[in-house]
């Protein structure tokens, strides 16, 4: 892996969210490639903790640098940081995202029984959790795509790479307001790619299927037994490998898009799903 993308040492990168667990698994994944890499997170205790780790594992170069994704003068200052600590940017990674109790619904489906108990469902939804996540996932987006894609339109070339889901493209029950906002950052990649297409500054994104993460992981898995929950289950039977995915799986994705090896690939969405998105349910 290290001579097929030898064409990345030298680079810079920041990563958003870049504290969570997929943040910090792209970080490894960069600078064991010789890529500079800023780890930017809200949390800066968490974002140094996840620099110090991924710099003992791969001796390279990684610093972190807080900032509020939802908050342009935050993200300006934070690209001064990054621009003492490593320099100017070659790679963007948007992994800042998430999901909020306050955007879901406890039904799958508006049944009959639901008209004595409507709060379970779409009509019961907490609107403010609803915007909470479509900002945190598109706006977040957006907002640092603004502030570092302009060192790569200064130099005529780069990669952005945002993070979308496999509820881009097959809603699941229960999270509107998050399957909303990561089809939304499919368009925006798309829009973006042909945007900054002149510039040889290429926009694609990953499409993750379901992977055991902090956020998720006690929906998928029974705390107590580690038995897969019900709908831990139902997404395994979806999936025709038969497995959840491991953040490392994201890797080789992330590299070959960022890597000369995609020179000619902008505006794609990667699924890495264990074939999810390829499977009818029959």
């Amino acid at each position: 892996m290290h001579d097929a993308f030898g064409d990345l040492k030298g680079r810079n990168a920041v990563i958003t969210g870049g504290a969570g667990m997929i943040g910090r698994s792209l970080a490894q994944a960069l600078s064991r490639n010789g890529v500079r890499v800023a780890i930017l997170d809200l949390n800066l205790e968490a974002a140094e903790k996840a620099a110090a780790e991924a710099a003992r594992e791969t001796a390279g170069t990684v610093v972190a640098v807080a900032a509020d994704v939802l908050w342009k003068e935050s993200l300006d200052h934070a690209m001064h940081e990054i621009h003492d600590a490593i320099g100017k940017l070659d790679i963007l990674i948007n992994c800042a995202g998430g999901n909020a109790p306050g955007a879901t619904t406890a039904a799958e489906q508006f049944e009959e029984i639901h008209r004595q108990s409507p709060g379970e469902t779409f009509f019961g939804m907490d609107m403010g959790g609803f915007r909470r996540v479509f900002d945190l996932n598109v706006i977040g987006t957006v907002l640092p795509t603004l502030v570092f894609a302009r060192d790569m339109t200064e130099c005529g070339s780069g990669s952005v790479v945002n993070i979308s889901s496999m509820n881009a493209f097959r809603p699941l029950t229960r999270i509107p307001a998050y399957s909303a906002a990561k089809a939304s950052i499919n368009n925006f990649t798309q829009w973006l790619a042909v945007h900054l297409a002149k510039m040889r500054v290429r926009v694609n994104a990953i499409a993750p299927g379901f992977f055991l993460t902090d956020q998720n992981r006690y929906l998928l898995q029974d705390a107590k037994t580690g038995e897969w929950t019900q709908r831990g289950r139902k997404i395994l039977s979806a999936t025709p490998m038969g497995v959840f995915g491991n953040v490392e799986d994201l890797q080789g994705a992330a590299l070959f898009l960022v890597s000369d090896m995609s020179r000619f690939v902008t505006g794609a969405v990667i699924p890495v799903d264990g074939g999810f998105n390829a499977y009818s349910g029959v």
